[in-house]
């Protein structure tokens, strides 16, 4: 009874509450904070991962536009049911080039983290122009009209320099050739290895099958991509310590 007792005199002075109040989360917020100070690097670094190739960030700009995010996570937990529907756990380094990252734990369809190379381009444009006929339970619109949405990638580069500023590491080389890479990447005719060289295993190819770059294209391009930067086959996590 004497602590209850003690208790209730902070519950009847405020500003002894108010007091003791900041006094706790002080002290939380140092003990989560301050050891990160002494850490080189809060992520750890997981071989494969890399910047989004030009036409991969203009997708991802586009699926972030049109409200994807908020029906579709990307963030697997290491559960077995979660493991056994879509893949290996998702890796915090998968998401370190993403801002905004595309975690979360709303789903009314399924998650998103692996789905590269799960389905086919012309899957991807069918779900696109009538999501029912793929999955006929879906509650998913229609986004057909992204196919006849051209893009050239005029601003491609001052894209990469915006994400450059938040931390993504572009190199003065990959901004110069952005333009020629966004387009690269639809054209077998284009610049291919200095596109490899610059975003390994990026998916070069006609993602829509129609003339010119559509919205489409950048879409299924960032969509074709998740997932399957790293090889899980041979990945080892570092223990914690």
């Amino acid at each position: 009874m004497a602590i209850l007792d003690k208790h209730a005199i902070l519950e009847k002075n405020v500003t002894l509450l108010a007091i003791f109040a900041f006094l706790v989360v002080t002290v939380g917020g140092i003990v989560q904070i301050a050891p990160l100070f002494w850490l080189e690097n809060t992520i750890e670094d997981v071989e494969g991962m890399r910047p989004y190739s030009p036409l991969e960030l203009a997708g991802r700009d586009i699926y972030i536009r049109e409200g994807c995010y908020v029906c579709h996570s990307q963030m697997i937990r290491p559960m077995r049911d979660e493991v056994e529907r879509y893949g290996h756990y998702s890796l915090a380094a998968e998401s370190k080039y993403d801002h905004p990252f595309q975690w979360g734990s709303k789903r009314t369809g399924p998650d998103l983290a692996r789905v590269g190379g799960r389905y086919s381009d012309e899957w991807h444009i069918q779900h696109l122009r009538d999501p029912q006929s793929v999955v006929p339970e879906s509650v998913m619109p229609k986004y057909g009209f992204l196919e006849n949405r051209l893009i050239d990638g005029e601003h491609v580069a001052d894209l990469l320099k915006t994400h450059r500023l938040v931390g993504v590491p572009y190199t003065d080389e990959m901004i110069e050739a952005a333009r020629a890479d966004f387009r690269a990447q639809i054209d077998p005719d284009g610049d291919i290895d200095g596109l490899l060289a610059r975003y390994p295993k990026a998916q070069v190819r006609n993602f829509d099958g129609q003339p010119g770059i559509s919205e489409a294209d950048a879409l299924i391009a960032y969509l074709q991509m998740l997932g399957t930067l790293v090889d899980f086959s041979t990945f080892t996590p570092v223990p914690s310590r």
